[in-house]
């Protein structure tokens, strides 16, 4: 017969693999999830963090205006009432005209305040879409950037050939060359290297350039039968995409990431 220390080491040891048998799925559960969902970047959170505050900025700025306004709304009806009393009494000969043009245009003032101050409010809610657009659009046409090499992808809004060629903003000349020998003209460059814009979107743009041509024209189609022929990347617009393209136009170049 077995010992009483010698049953409860057995039974431990049962508990125990039992135990790790319980944890193994649990833990692998786990560790699937961890994979299904990874970690944002250090930027991306940067920039989600970035947009939230800008986003409660301006709420809080539309917030003041709303107050203004109301300041405003009440000055214009205490003008109003200013303005109808004077008439009367200019009717009645006891003020002279240029009284009753002083009220007219202190009245005009208020209703200009009220009007400014509505448009300012609009304008509040138009970057608050903006930015959520723009989030969006950044979330998709990330998506849409995974492209193996030479691989080409097409969409309502952009096309996008992922060229396996070397390319560097030095061989501009050779894109130019080809569209000067084609179309007898020069090429129509909007933007060469880092330009403003790419600045304020705060987009890499060194090594490319923006060419001014709309994608679906004869141009632009033999521009990029050019550069796939040559193996050099591109992206063509055909609309204005928030935070990333001002409208139609040919991105020569590796795509423009986000710094």
């Amino acid at each position: 017969m077995s010992s009483p220390s010698h049953f409860r080491r057995a039974v431990v040891i049962v508990v125990a693999l039992i135990f790790c048998l319980l944890s193994f799925p649990a833990a692998a559960q786990k560790k699937a999830k961890s994979k299904s969902r990874p970690a944002a970047t250090p930027q991306v959170r940067e920039l989600d963090r970035l947009r939230e505050q800008y986003v409660e900025a301006t709420k809080d700025y539309k917030a003041s205006l709303e107050k203004l306004l109301r300041i405003y709304d009440e000055n214009v009806k205490t003008e109003e009432n200013k303005l109808m009393q004077a008439k009367k009494l200019l009717d009645e000969g006891l003020i002279a005209r240029h009284q009753v043009e002083e009220l007219e245009s202190a009245l005009k003032t208020a209703q200009e305040k009220v009007s400014e101050t509505h448009r300012q409010m609009d304008q509040a809610d138009t970057q608050i879409a903006n930015v959520l657009v723009e989030e969006k659009a950044d979330e998709q046409f990330a998506r849409n950037l995974r492209l193996a090499k030479g691989g080409l992808l097409q969409t309502t809004s952009f096309i996008r050939y992922n060229g396996d060629g070397a390319w560097a903003l030095t061989d501009a000349w050779k894109v130019q060359r080809f569209f000067t020998d084609t179309f007898k003209k020069p090429l129509p460059i909007a933007v060469f290297g880092q330009g403003a814009i790419h600045d304020r979107w705060r987009l890499d743009h060194h090594n490319s350039m923006d060419v001014s041509l709309y994608p679906d024209t004869v141009e632009g189609q033999a521009l990029m039968n050019f550069l796939r022929a040559n193996g050099i990347p591109f992206l063509a617009f055909r609309q204005a995409i928030p935070g990333t393209a001002t409208g139609p136009h040919i991105h020569v170049g590796r795509p423009s990431h986000r710094y």
